[in-house]
């Protein structure tokens, strides 16, 4: 027996009918307006040569950490599952048997976000009417697998199909962005553009961080023997990389700790860092001087700066020397901000001209940090709900602890940070219904006009994101 696979109209709006009236209104004026998607990891190989996906497995199992990080945490094997190693031992490669393999366990993410994001692509992209199970597993698997050769699933088709303004890719300094150069030779209207990720270049701890740092200077002409060299090296590539459309830099460091050293003394901690090894200390305040020199360097080209902190990464050693990084072991980690941030801020706090925008995993710090310093000084903006909190419950958690402080437009409205392309019109969806949702209380409660909720709900859709992100 099949079960049917329904998407409901009022699905994440408020329970009551009052509230639920007025959550319709807002959304209806918003869910039409395109997507801005300021920050995310998709592959800008898509865009420039727009090939068929390969399958369904390839497309929605084997890239997505949030999928396999569950079935993984029930006993299933990432080699089950066609996960590539690092190691070179063998994994599985017949798309269709690790579909089934998926289907059979699919209910392990009942009540989770990825449910909400699949069952809406399998539903609105594929047409599917019936639920993901055991028995349905094939009929998906060929659905899906006789949609993706199409060419209105071609990754441009699909990029217009779900209403997409532009999406921003990350990429490290070292990139060539000939894919970038690509699209934008192609004559295709898409507008597609780079982010500046320095972690490679700037994280002492990051793999292969000093051959990294060699390839550094040889793409950026410079001799990076000097920390005056290295910074120039960082100058040279930022504006590689503006020329390629980024508005945006990006840093995923374990803490938010930030330093402003005098200069004899980081150029000493420089010639250190650049023989190595160092210390675990050495490392963390290198990364936290560089952190106010990117400050310095976006008050002076513009770029807006992201900062995403507190994450221990690879925490399961075994699964990252078999499988390597970014394999669902990430764990977050409680993050300060006040006392981290405050050597930046001395400088560059009041800078009316910079938006440093912040992101966070420990929730604690909402209301007692963060969105008092966003609403206190120019320079800061809160990032949206991330990672593990990128969920209805994140969502509202996030709005109902910084708006007080905060406001609204402090923050920067929604960012997808995904991989998974075709989840992304099913994320910006769920972040539309929710602050719809938190909206059309404050009207029933009489804390908000209904013009005014209308003018908010635009803002976090679309106006607030534009603007903070300079696009």
């Amino acid at each position: 027996m099949t079960h049917p696979l329904r998407l409901h109209p009022d699905r994440l709006f408020p329970a009551d009918e009052r509230s639920r009236a007025i959550a319709r209104a807002l959304y209806a004026g918003v869910k039409d307006l395109p997507i801005v998607s300021p920050h995310g990891h998709t592959d800008p190989v898509w865009f420039a040569y727009d090939q068929p996906f390969a399958n369904p497995a390839e497309l929605l199992i084997v890239p997505d950490h949030y999928v396999f990080r569950m079935l993984y945490s029930q006993g299933v094997g990432l080699e089950a599952l066609g996960v590539p190693t690092a190691d070179g031992s063998a994994t599985e490669t017949d798309p269709r048997a690790i579909w089934r393999l998926f289907a059979s366990h699919y209910h392990l993410f009942r009540g989770t976000p990825s449910r909400l994001w699949l069952d809406w692509v399998f539903a609105e992209i594929f047409g599917i009417d019936i639920r993901l199970e055991a028995a349905t597993a094939d009929h998906y698997y060929d659905v899906i697998a006789a949609a993706l050769p199409t060419p209105a699933f071609r990754p441009r088709a699909l990029f217009d199909r779900f209403g997409i303004e532009l999406i921003a890719t990350t990429e490290s300094p070292l990139d060539p962005l000939e894919h970038h150069r690509a699209i934008r030779e192609s004559g295709w209207h898409g507008r597609v553009v780079t982010a500046y990720r320095p972690d490679p270049v700037m994280d002492p701890e990051h793999p292969g961080f000093a051959g990294n740092l060699i390839r550094f200077g040889e793409v950026a002409g410079e001799d990076i023997s000097t920390f005056a060299g290295y910074l120039r090296a960082h100058e040279n590539r930022r504006a590689f990389f503006r020329a390629a459309g980024a508005t945006s830099t990006d840093h995923g460091h374990p803490s938010a700790r930030t330093a402003d050293l005098p200069r004899a003394e980081i150029e000493a901690l420089y010639a250190r860092v650049r023989s190595g090894p160092v210390t675990a200390a050495e490392a963390e305040l290198f990364r936290a001087h560089m952190l106010t020199e990117m400050a310095r360097m976006s008050v002076a080209d513009g770029m807006v700066m992201q900062i995403h902190p507190g994450v221990h990464r690879s925490h399961n050693p075994a699964l990252l020397g078999r499988f390597g990084r970014d394999k669902g072991a990430d764990i977050p980690v409680p993050t300060g901000y006040v006392e981290a941030l405050k050597p930046l801020l001395d400088r560059f706090g009041n800078e009316r001209d910079l938006t440093i925008i912040l992101f966070t995993l420990d929730e604690t710090a909402y209301a007692r940090e963060l969105a008092p310093l966003a609403g206190h000084y120019p320079a800061l903006r809160l990032g949206p709900p991330w990672w593990f909190h990128d969920s209805p419950e994140g969502m509202r958690r996030f709005r109902e602890q910084v708006t007080e402080t905060a406001g609204f437009y402090n923050t920067v409205g929604f960012n997808d940070d995904t991989r998974a392309f075709l989840s992304i019109p099913a994320r910006h969806d769920v972040a539309r219904r929710m602050d719809c949702g938190f909206l059309a209380r404050l009207v029933a409660e009489h804390r908000l006009e209904e013009d005014e909720a209308h003018e908010l709900a635009r803002a976090l859709t679309y106006d607030l994101v534009k603007k903070a992100y300079r696009l």
